[in-house]
């Protein structure tokens, strides 16, 4: 970054600071970090408890925010890299959303079947402690058209940290200010990915759809688990034969189907 540059990039925080909490400084922050580097889009989610994830903020346009906001929060998010990094309570800082994507991340059904629809070609995001033992994470997204994050634009945007989590922190205490009643829905997404196909399955079997789900190769759910490659298989066998499906594609499909369905069958496939 230049000296003029420098200066202006400087100077923005006096604009952005003052701004009120909530939306104006938040729209103000994606602005200002637009001066650091390119962003296509921007959302922020907070992840709390059992919650589907929060839409603080995002700058999405209308006519694809129902892709990265309204899908991903109907039970997509239970298999984001970035919603697990939350759950095993990652430290704060900026990181790229492959430092968390297991080994087949890219290759598996959730890229395939939804990251995909976004046309990202790289995401990275703050994760911000708040209060309460709630999650921020601002994502800031760019799409296939736009080169991956250099090196130099990351160190960059570490230095704007800890401004971002000052305009953070101030939207969330002024958002959870309004109380956030707890949905039944939110709780039984949840409880569609814990207990699917516990009518059918053991336990270790369930513990090896979920890491499937999650994009994990055989090699990979045997180094998670600590068991063979050659006993993943045959679980992996067991398991389709159990579900009456032939590949993993249709195991995300089954998965998917339960969520949809489950407010009016009560769960095909989840323990009653």
């Amino acid at each position: 970054m230049r000296h003029k540059e420098l200066k202006a990039w400087t100077g923005g925080v006096a604009h952005l600071l003052p701004l009120a909490a909530g939306r104006p400084s938040l729209l103000g922050l994606s602005q200002w970090l637009q001066q650091v580097c390119a962003v296509d889009n921007f959302v922020l989610f907070v992840y709390e408890g059992n919650h589907r994830p929060l839409d603080l903020f995002d700058s999405f346009p209308a006519d694809i925010r129902h892709v990265y906001v309204e899908d991903y929060q109907a039970g997509p998010y239970l298999l984001d890299p970035f919603y697990l990094a939350c759950t095993r309570h990652q430290a704060p800082g900026l990181w790229r959303l492959r430092q968390f994507a297991p080994d087949h991340f890219y290759l598996g059904e959730y890229y395939q079947t939804y990251y995909q629809q976004t046309g990202l070609t790289e995401e990275i995001a703050f994760f911000i402690d708040l209060a309460d033992g709630a999650t921020a994470v601002l994502s800031l997204m760019r799409k296939t058209s736009s080169p991956a994050y250099s090196r130099d634009e990351m160190q960059l945007l570490e230095c704007a940290r800890p401004v971002v989590e000052q305009v953070v922190r101030e939207a969330w205490e002024l958002r959870r200010a309004q109380p956030r009643p707890a949905q039944d829905l939110d709780y039984q997404i949840r409880e569609a990915f814990d207990q699917f196909g516990a009518q059918l399955l053991t336990p270790r079997e369930q513990e090896i759809v979920q890491l499937l789900l999650r994009g994990h190769s055989s090699a990979s759910v045997a180094e998670q688990l600590d068991i063979s490659p050659g006993t993943v298989k045959i679980h992996r066998k067991n398991i389709y034969a159990k579900l009456g499906i032939g590949s993993q594609s249709e195991l995300l499909g089954l998965f998917i189907r339960e969520l949809a369905g489950r407010d009016a069958a009560g769960g095909m496939l989840a323990a009653g």
